[in-house]
């Protein structure tokens, strides 16, 4: 049994949470005058919610001037949970259902089990009951435990309870391991003490100590089903406090793993049985108060059980902790770094108590391990033992620092995970990695031989991180260790960011994604300088979380690192080079129409030269594929794909090659072979009707499209063709229609209210009057549209464009940012650019993304005579840059200041009035 902390533990005074001889004597008052039992209860009900409420009040306030005391809080949740149950079923016995008298059989214990047995509780955690009769159930306990129900029930309290005899309780649990983890945390509350007592002992001598390993392996495979659900990785960007990789679920299942073993009452006692050393449970103390204080806080900002981490409540947890902005970085990015670092110690204590288990033979080996009959051999002062590396002779490691680094080398080699008991010797001497070891060239050799030698190097870096051995030997990188970014875009923290990059750039060269990533396969196949690329990748984000551009700054403090890794004068330049400019590749393809000639030609000038094309390309897909699972989709391959080859083009073949008229030129000769069936005259009108923009800025394809939309079109008749491209990833939107203002702005309309995202547009006027417009569209969940889907899709565009549904009033209902999303905050940035084209002011709006944004946008383009030849969308989690080509009514680019100047303004009061319907 498990006895709860004292008052003297509590936040306060216990008598500020309840107030026994108080409540005793209201308790007398107000049922002394009662008649009958409803009477009675309500009553009861009346005085003990006031206790409640006054308690509850205590409680919270102290611990919002404590935020961190989370111990004190769960116990004192817990002890008002005892005293009210306690009341509650004194009521019942003494008042409700006397018994002077009682038989054997009337004996009834009342246990705590579970989390609640535990003596732990969150605000609005439940309450687990088990009511224990030593016979078959009477009907006065039956009563007293009816009763009982009623008036937790009306405290509001989430009661869940059971009614057994000591033999079910062994039956059952040995059956069901929900049931027996739950009874490995039961506590006494009230009534008949024995009886609790009997429980406990057989408990323990017909179930407990029989079946560790059973209950082991149950507990593991429960702990293994529960992360897949909660999505696999512990750095997850809205994490599961309580179920979650790293979160209180896995502390506690090491805890009930080792009552289970070895009957501990508390965690420290886990230090006696060899389970873990005075630090590590300092460490499984700090991470289990910390989980506990966010999860408080959680359902103190809720008002009811809530236990995922989203957005919104990481802003309001962190301001609740006390955390601040600074350093360049927000309080809730220095909370959730915090967060990340206690989940990552969790990982750690969870892999030392395994391995302790298979250790002592408790939990069983891996078969793959027992059925292993050659064991590598590891090189001195190395040892394998349980198919882990470990140090054999711990003097002679610790006599060389280099041996920090060569444990790692050795695990690459011997294909083997780190034993616990390393990785402890190794966190526990981070001081040999000083000064002197950084600068040495045989320790930079060995670090950089880890990333090029071994095979994927994944698994070392992700070790070395998490012990504290990267943030040591590449000091820098420290600042970065479970740094998050405050945004929906990057699904992991930095350094896993950067982890994962490598882990992409390392599965392309084994040949694993050549279907999937030709380009840049295509380029690691001819050969690419492999330390060059690897050190850019593990540099690239360094910067991350400070004042200055992360790009900038991690160029300047590539020029410090790189030099020490031991690379040439030539290949640290590189490297620099591709630290500053590493989102460049990304930003041209998926910010600019990589159809405007000058676009290519500007990219091309930034990079000079095809070695520096193809490293770039290939660290840009690294980098995008490594935001997360599902960044990475056609539609940017193609934009890279495509940004690519024109500019490997331009760099062979002169930049000269690059213009508006050889692709017009190109564009029409494919067009005509296509259509070679077409009447002479119908192509001579087909090629004749477009201005040039039309053919250098869409694919033949599409072209072809159009070609058939507009051949016999009437006046009155608006042509579409929606169309699943594959390899882009979307669905193609063609328009064919005779033009008049503001049409794009309706054909923007049309597509939100069906709840499209578009992703690319394109739009011209015919020299016969009649607009040409071309979307890329996605649903919601990024994906194109179902074939089946299509025809209402249509349906639904053509209404609108046909004024029968009006866009401006039917899209105001789903114009709306969620909830959990509208804790970020999103500057608004526009810019002008008269020379990124030859012929379009380039406009681009840097804002908070929402559903009606676009058609805000376009709608005031369309207000102020704005003429749009093509937008290009990119969306960034939250984050969304919208970049439009466009010319003044006149035909002209916007060189004057006070228009420009106008037109922001007036797109500014579009974006700050639609973000305020949005909030509403």
């Amino acid at each position: 049994m498990t006895n709860i902390k004292t008052p003297d533990s509590f936040l306060c005074p216990a008598s500020d949470i309840f107030d026994h001889a108080a409540t005793r004597e209201a308790l007398g008052l107000a049922i002394a005058d009662c008649t009958d039992a409803k009477d009675v209860r309500k009553a009861a009900i009346s005085v003990l919610q006031r206790a409640q409420v006054r308690g509850r009040e205590a409680i919270k306030a102290a611990f919002l001037e404590q935020p961190f005391a989370s111990h004190k809080t769960t116990t004192a949740y817990s002890w008002l949970t005892d005293q009210l149950v306690i009341s509650a079923i004194e009521v019942a016995k003494t008042t409700l259902h006397k018994l002077p008298n009682p038989t054997e059989a009337e004996k009834l214990s009342v246990i705590a089990v579970g989390g609640y047995g535990r003596g732990e509780m969150a605000p609005h955690s439940d309450v687990d009951l088990l009511f224990l009769t030593p016979y078959k159930m009477t009907p006065w306990a039956e009563s007293v435990i009816e009763s009982t129900l009623y008036m937790l029930w009306d405290l509001k309290m989430k009661v869940g309870h059971a009614s057994r005899t000591i033999k079910d309780c062994i039956r059952l649990a040995r059956e069901d391991y929900t049931i027996r983890t739950s009874l490995v945390e039961y506590r006494y509350l009230t009534g008949d003490a024995e009886l609790a007592r009997k429980l406990g002992k057989r408990l323990w001598d017909e179930l407990f100590s029989t079946t560790a390993s059973d209950f082991i392996e149950a507990k593991l495979d429960e702990r293994d089903e529960r992360h897949r659900k909660q999505g696999g990785q512990r750095y997850v960007v809205e994490p599961n406090v309580k179920e979650g990789k790293g979160g209180l679920r896995d502390l506690q299942s090491l805890f009930w793993i080792n009552k289970y073993l070895h009957g501990v009452q508390q965690a420290r006692d886990l230090i006696e049985f060899d389970v873990f050393s005075a630090d590590e449970y300092e460490t499984f103390k700090r991470a289990h108060n910390f989980l506990w204080a966010v999860r408080c806080h959680l359902h103190l900002i809720a008002g009811r059980a809530v236990d995922q981490l989203t957005f919104d409540m990481q802003v309001l947890v962190a301001e609740l902790m006390g955390y601040e902005d600074k350093g360049g970085r927000r309080a809730v990015e220095h909370f959730m770094q915090d967060y990340f670092r206690h989940a990552t110690r969790v990982g750690e204590l969870t892999r030392i108590f395994l391995t302790a288990q298979e250790d002592a033979r408790t939990k069983p080996e891996p078969m793959l391990v027992r059925l292993l009959k050659r064991r590598k051999r590891a090189k001195p002062p190395y040892a394998i033992k349980q198919n882990r590396i470990t140090v054999d002779d711990e003097k002679a490691f610790l006599s060389d620092s280099l041996n920090m680094l060569r444990i790692f080398e050795e695990a690459l080699r011997t294909g083997t995970l780190i034993h616990p008991d390393a990785m402890r010797l190794l966190a526990a001497n981070l001081n040999l990695i000083d000064d002197e070891m950084r600068n040495d060239k045989e320790a930079n050799k060995l670090f950089l031989g880890l990333m090029l030698k071994h095979g994927n190097p994944e698994r070392a870096l992700r070790r070395m991180n998490e012990l504290g051995v990267l943030g040591a030997f590449v000091p820098e990188f420290a600042h970065i260790v479970a740094m998050m970014q405050f945004n929906m875009y990057h699904k992991y923290t930095v350094d896993e960011h950067i982890i994962q990059t490598i882990s992409n750039l390392h599965q392309i060269e084994q040949k694993e994604l050549i279907e999937e990533l030709p380009i840049a396969s295509g380029i690691l196949e001819k050969g690419i300088n492999r330390r060059v690329i690897y050190v850019a990748l593990l540099l690239h984000d360094i910067a991350k979380g400070r004042h200055e551009d992360h790009s900038i700054l991690g160029a300047q403090m590539a020029r410090k690192i790189a030099p020490r890794f031991g690379l040439s004068k030539k290949d640290c330049d590189t490297v620099e080079w591709l630290i500053r400019y590493h989102l460049l590749m990304s930003d041209t393809a998926q910010k600019r129409d990589i159809a405007e000639p000058r676009t290519v030609r500007g990219f091309a000038n930034a990079v000079k030269s095809v070695e520096r094309l193809d490293l770039l390309t290939v660290l840009t897909v690294c980098d995008i594929r490594g935001v997360g699972p599902d960044t990475w989709n056609n539609w940017k391959a193609v934009l890279i794909r495509n940004l690519y080859r024109a500019t490997r083009s331009a760099l062979e073949n002169g930049l000269e090659d690059v213009n508006r008229e050889s692709r017009e030129a190109e564009a029409k000769r494919a067009l005509r072979e296509t259509l070679d069936g077409w009447d002479a005259k119908d192509l001579k009108t087909e090629v004749g009707r477009h201005y040039g923009p039309y053919w250098q800025g869409l694919p033949p394809a599409t072209h072809i499209v159009f070609a058939n939309l507009l051949k016999d079109i009437t006046d009155s008749e608006i042509a579409i063709d929606l169309m699943l491209d594959d390899d882009r990833d979307a669905t193609r939107a063609c328009f064919a229609m005779v033009d008049h203002p503001g049409l794009f702005s309706r054909m923007v309309g049309a597509l939100a209210l069906v709840g499209a995202n578009i992703v690319d547009a394109r739009t011209y006027t015919t020299k016969d009057g009649y607009a040409t417009a071309v979307f890329w569209v996605q649903d919601s969940e990024g994906h194109p549209y179902e074939a089946s889907r299509l025809p209402r899709l249509e349906q639904m565009i053509k209404k609108t464009l046909k004024g029968e549904v009006v866009a401006r009033d039917a899209i105001k209902d789903r114009d709306k940012i969620k909830k959990r999303e509208r804790a970020f905050k999103v500057p608004t940035n526009i810019t002008f650019d008269n020379e990124g084209s030859e012929i379009y002011t380039i406009i681009e709006v840097d804002t908070r993304d929402r559903p009606g944004l676009l058609f805000d946008l376009t709608r005031t383009f369309a207000h102020n005579y704005v003429y749009i030849a093509s937008a290009v969308i990119a969306t960034y989690g939250e984050q969304v840059v919208d970049t439009f080509y466009v010319k003044d009514m006149t035909g002209m680019k916007y060189h004057a200041e006070h228009k420009r100047a106008s037109l922001e303004r007036k797109l500014r009061e579009a974006i700050a009035q639609g973000a305020e319907r949005a909030e509403s």
